[in-house]
């Protein structure tokens, strides 16, 4: 089949070669007879799957030595697009050689993996990652037949990102490790939301039960509590005017990072502290601005106002911000 009868020609550059040859050719496509599986002492397995966000279906075929529990044998049969048609195939070949136990930890990144012409380069669009996922899922049904369990029980984390596999567990710690703020630096660290985009925020190709923005923020509020938590006490009884000047900037920085700052990055821009000082009267706090705020003009009014309120709120009534 040409190029041009299939996909549109920019499209096209974006599959693989090898994603292109096995929608044409696929060398695993067929089915195995109970009979003849019967014949050479193994016992058939049929799994079957299907992908509601887009209606492919996949079964495969296992034939396997119930001696060893090696699969000698798999076919496929997809009812779907050619990139499931391409990732069945792959998904069969990775299966074919391997004991039960062992091709249930095939996952959709080594069939996707597989399909590359070059390990840098994806194979598929990102919109066309889930046809790797479903099968992995398709695996996984394949593997509890055989082993009378439920398919779930392989899941032993929640996934948050299908098409990376990436777990809920993952996500928070990876966040809090390296102080994380934005989905792109999730992305990067991980690969979650870096495929079909589903598991970012709702409206994507696929509805989820978690999504990073909320992970992020739900996380983000955890260590800004716990910043604010931390710091109170270490001060003699959590009275900002008691605390030590480390301690005051530490408190100060975490009310920055509940409270300010992402409102100041949204712009482009950021603070820092750079000193406190006490009086009898006033606790000076000195701030210097960063990026997009730096000679701002809200910096010096409107800006200025939000940060010292919020400072006069949770820390201490005497507190007066000053720019420099």
């Amino acid at each position: 089949m040409a190029k041009s009868d299939m996909l549109g020609e920019s499209l096209w550059d974006a599959y693989s070669d090898k994603v292109t040859t096995l929608m044409n050719n696929p060398q695993h496509q067929g089915e195995i007879f109970e009979a003849e599986a019967q014949e050479r002492g193994h016992k058939l397995i049929v799994a079957d799957f299907g992908a509601e966000s887009c209606g492919d279906a996949v079964r495969l075929y296992w034939e396997i030595d119930p001696k060893t529990d090696t699969i000698v044998n798999s076919k496929f049969k997809s009812f779907g697009c050619g990139t499931a048609i391409a990732s069945s195939d792959v998904m069969t070949q990775l299966c074919i050689g391997k004991t039960v136990q062992e091709a249930v930890k095939i996952t959709n990144i080594d069939v996707e993996l597989a399909l590359r012409d070059d390990p840098e380069t994806p194979a598929v669009p990102p919109q066309k990652m889930h046809c790797s996922v479903m099968a992995y899922d398709v695996i996984k049904k394949a593997a509890s037949l055989y082993m009378g369990v439920d398919a779930e029980s392989f899941e032993d984390e929640i996934i948050v990102c299908e098409c990376a596999r990436v777990s809920l567990g993952t996500l928070q710690e990876v966040i809090r490790l390296n102080d994380l703020t934005t989905i792109e630096q999730i992305t990067d660290y991980t690969k979650a939301g870096g495929f079909c985009k589903s598991c970012i925020k709702p409206g994507g190709h696929e509805s989820r039960e978690y999504y990073l923005v909320d992970i992020l923020k739900d996380t983000r509020k955890e260590m800004d509590e716990e910043k604010m938590k931390a710091a109170a006490d270490a001060g003699a009884d959590g009275d900002f005017t008691t605390m030590t000047l480390v301690q005051q900037i530490k408190a100060v920085d975490a009310v920055i990072d509940e409270s300010v700052r992402q409102f100041l990055v949204m712009d482009g821009g950021d603070m820092e502290v750079i000193d406190i000082k006490n009086s009898e009267e006033n606790i000076d706090i000195y701030i210097r601005y960063l990026g997009a705020c730096n000679g701002c003009a809200s910096s010096s009014t409107g800006t200025l106002y939000a940060i010292e309120a919020t400072l006069k709120e949770k820390l201490s009534k005497n507190i007066r911000v000053l720019p420099i």
